[in-house]
């Protein structure tokens, strides 16, 4: 991924969620992905996709379970 796709769409998710805390960072990934960080902590990869010309960014987010409320957290209701 090129330093100016980074850039965009890191401006992209910024301007998207109203912030200035997302990051992110190439690394030496080889297939073209991207780490996404929020305040940084380690939030997800975005990996880059060309098919037929067309290009696009795809977000994989992973949530751990311990990491969520618990189910008995009243300000779920």
């Amino acid at each position: 991924m090129t330093r100016t796709e980074v850039m965009r769409v890191r401006k992209y998710l910024n301007d998207k969620f109203d912030t200035n805390k997302f990051k992110l960072d190439p690394g030496n990934q080889k297939d073209g992905s991207m780490e996404l960080h929020f305040d940084n902590e380690f939030l997800g990869v975005i990996y880059r996709d060309e098919d037929e010309g067309e290009v696009s960014y795809a977000l994989n987010i992973a949530i751990l379970e311990e990491d969520l409320p618990s189910a008995s957290d009243a300000s779920l209701i």
